[in-house]
């Protein structure tokens, strides 16, 4: 793959957690599920994301999925660990790091709302206190409020905040972060699978990714024709991808992806409460198209 010079270029797979029925997580799945993942040719993983449902994880299991996949594989290991609190953050940063972790993803504030300056101090709070390189995560859908622009080409500045995770499905705002930053050592990655193709077109380096949870092999491709430029060879791949895409979307993420990995027998379906199984009708719609992906149908029980 064609690499470019900023921190992290490639496909980072957001990954689920995997739960036995009683909840608990399984640690073996997730292991294997790792491995395979790295087998296909991914540059790093995300650990405890949103994908991988830490709003329900302790800050001990969250640790010890942490150290999993890290123990499990050489590729490159993102933690996620934010909060909307600032000392808790700065805690689950710091266990993140003694985990093993090789950097961090830390999602905005969220439910408190903070203005620029709140949101700011608590970033480089962080950053100033744990040594490990650090992902600004703006997901306003999830959060209520958008990380100013202006707030991360500062914070871009800072030597320890060397990337962005851009989930605003906003283009114009992403392009902004995009040029604002583009002189400093520092990374845009698409966190919506279908704004990956065009972000990577305005300069974004790579993505951390859904799909990929599924479709590791074909979303390397994606992203690795654009970043070598050809963006004709990653159009065809975008459209190979795009039902999936949008399937894993028909309700709220991990639900839909949770049961792809079932269906490919990557992995358990079960989630924790609130969250709940895929509706049947989507569910079949689901196992369709990764049929289709795969050249053969695909069926599952209800």
């Amino acid at each position: 793959m064609t690499r470019t010079d900023e921190p992290f270029s490639g496909v980072y797979p957001a990954m689920t957690t995997p739960f036995e029925s009683d909840d608990s997580i399984d640690f073996d799945q997730l292991r294997a599920d790792a491995q395979r993942l790295a087998d296909a040719g991914v540059d790093g993983l995300l650990a405890v994301g949103s994908t991988g449902e830490s709003a329900t994880l302790s800050h001990d299991e969250h640790v010890e999925v942490v150290e999993a996949v890290t123990d499990a594989v050489d590729v490159p290991v993102i933690a996620g660990a934010g909060s909307n609190n600032t000392r808790e953050a700065l805690e689950l940063s710091r266990r993140s790091a003694d985990a093993g972790a090789d950097a961090l993803l830390l999602i905005s504030p969220y439910y408190n709302k903070p203005e620029p300056e709140g949101m700011e101090r608590h970033y480089r709070t962080i950053a100033d206190e744990v040594d490990l390189p650090q992902i600004l995560y703006n997901v306003p859908s999830r959060t209520g409020r958008n990380i100013a622009v202006e707030t991360a080409e500062s914070l871009a500045r800072h030597e320890n905040i060397v990337g962005y995770k851009a989930a605003s499905g906003d283009l114009n705002r992403i392009g902004d972060v995009i040029e604002r930053t583009r002189d400093e050592e520092f990374s845009v990655l698409s966190g919506d699978d279908f704004l990956t193709l065009p972000m990577l077109s305005l300069g974004a380096t790579g993505t951390i990714s859904v799909s990929a949870n599924v479709e590791p092999e074909r979303t390397v491709a994606l992203v690795e024709a654009a970043l070598s430029g050809d963006f004709a060879e990653a159009r065809e791949v975008h459209e190979e991808l795009a039902p999936l895409v949008r399937a894993l979307f028909e309700e709220t993420n991990p639900i839909p992806v949770k049961e792809a990995m079932e269906i490919r027998d990557y992995g358990p379906a079960h989630l924790r409460s609130p969250l709940s199984r895929l509706s049947e009708d989507h569910r079949a719609e689901l196992a369709g198209i990764l049929g289709e992906l795969e050249g053969e149908p695909t069926e599952v029980q209800p």
